[in-house]
């Protein structure tokens, strides 16, 4: 009797876990409707646009991703849809700096080094996401990264009482595209959890950089 109650507990908890991730999937996505953008000419105009970070490239082959984010950013700059870029990524060390990588990058393609500001503890999506109104008092902006990801920073502003928008980019296809959106489903659960029930705040929170030129309500 024993063994049997114990299976059912288990084939329950593993239902409610299921149940949780495919719930936290769909509202995440649905809770993005109209504010998901792919194409620059209907993107709404905002101060600052942040460009979350990864790696540029993966073992030594250029990691798409990557290519697709720091085109986009030079892409919504140079049509005057945003005046500032935000580059939040990890700084885990010396000889990894994504935030640093991608300004290297922009500024070859021609930005303005003033219109470029550096976040260094962008260690998450959530951190890249609530650092920039904590840190650099910004109320408004729009998110650069590819539609998945697009939607679970929508998720986050949301419950951070931001005011954001996505212009999303392209997304690898086939078999890499599925491992990463199956690797999304366990993100977005993670991130409700965080956001409804672990209360996960940034690694760090300060102290505060204001970007010059853009207020709180005006970003």
């Amino acid at each position: 009797m024993a063994i049997r109650r114990l299976a059912r507990l288990v084939f329950i908890a593993v239902i409610f876990a299921l149940v949780t991730m495919v719930a936290s999937d769909l509202a995440i996505t649905l809770n993005a409707r109209d504010r998901v953008y792919t194409d620059v000419d209907d993107l709404p105009k905002r101060q600052v646009a942040l460009v979350l970070g990864t790696s540029k490239y993966i073992g030594k082959t250029p990691n798409p991703y990557y290519t697709h984010r720091i085109e986009a950013a030079e892409a919504l700059y140079k049509a005057n849809k945003v005046s500032h870029l935000l580059l939040s990524g990890d700084n885990a060390h010396r000889s990894y700096n994504e935030p640093w990588t991608m300004k290297r990058d922009l500024l070859k393609a021609g930005i303005a080094d003033n219109a470029i500001h550096l976040d260094y503890a962008g260690f998450r999506t959530l951190d890249s996401v609530v650092r920039a109104k904590t840190v650099f008092s910004l109320a408004r902006f729009t998110v650069v990264s590819q539609q998945f990801h697009c939607e679970r920073a929508l998720f986050l502003a949301d419950v951070n009482n931001i005011d954001a928008i996505c212009y999303a980019v392209a997304s690898p296809q086939g078999w890499a595209g599925i491992k990463i959106r199956l690797r999304e489903v366990l993100a977005r659960t993670k991130a409700v959890l965080d956001s409804f029930i672990l209360n996960v705040k940034p690694k760090f929170t300060g102290p505060k950089e204001p970007i010059d030129g853009v207020t709180a309500t005006e970003s």
